[in-house]
Order: structure tokens, then sequence, then C-alpha cells
């Protein structure tokens, strides 16, 4: 008769692991829809100097909640496959407590509406090559 193989029970949990998913946790949509609207848009595109987060906090992803480091990076991050995906998302409009009700049979079911998202307006840089 062989040998008994250990358990290997928890051997994924490992409590550092849900500290960095914690401190990389990104906005959910509903938060994001706030964010664009138009008042607190224009907030978060201005915001002072801040030396603390990526690119002085000069150049905002408004979609995806994300600081870079540069106006190239930016316009890079526009093509990439995330932001587009990001859009996508934002496409439909936030889930809200009425429509959580009518799901619990509370009221008729009503589809969310389609918004329209495009990516914000970039500023340019003031370099010029002469």
């Amino acid at each position: 008769m062989g040998c008994v193989g250990r358990k290997r029970n928890h051997k994924g949990n490992h409590p550092w692991a849900k500290k960095g998913k914690t401190k990389r946790r990104i906005k959910d949509l509903d938060q994001i829809h706030d964010d664009m609207k138009p008042e607190k848009a224009d907030k978060m595109l201005k915001q002072d100097v801040d030396y603390e987060v990526p690119g002085a906090a000069q150049h905002y992803c408004l979609h995806c909640s994300r600081y870079f480091i540069s106006n190239s990076t930016l316009n890079k991050h526009f093509r990439s496959k995330p932001h587009k995906r990001r859009l996508k998302d934002l496409s439909i409009e936030p889930y809200t407590q009425e429509e959580a009700d009518r799901a619990g049979g509370m009221g008729s079911y009503i589809a969310p509406k389609p918004l329209e998202v495009k990516t914000q307006g970039v500023k340019e840089d003031m370099t010029t090559d002469e």
C-alpha cells in the first residue's frame, strides 16, 4: 500500500496576491459613466499638476481612468485593443436600481439603451519642428 498524498488546500490563497489585486483595481463602468458627464469630465481632463501620478496628471484617458506619461503614449493607447473594448463596454447604458427592481419582478423588462461614446479629444504638443 502506497503513501497517502498530502492535501493541497488553499494552494493559491496568498495574502500578498489579494493586496496586489486591491491596489490595481480599476473603476467600475458606472463610476466611469459618472466621470463622463460634461461638468466632471472637464475637471478630470484639466487637472492640476500632480507629480505623484504618471505624466504629472496631464495625460489622462477618461474612459479607461488611466494616466499616461506623455501625449504620444496616450495617442497610442487610443488605438489599442483594451481602449476599444472599454469604449464598447461603455456604449451600453449603466445598470441602475430601477433596472434591478424590474429584473426582480417589480415591473416589465426594458432593454438598456445604446449610448454613443467617442474617444476624447487630445491636446496637441506645443513643440514645433523648424
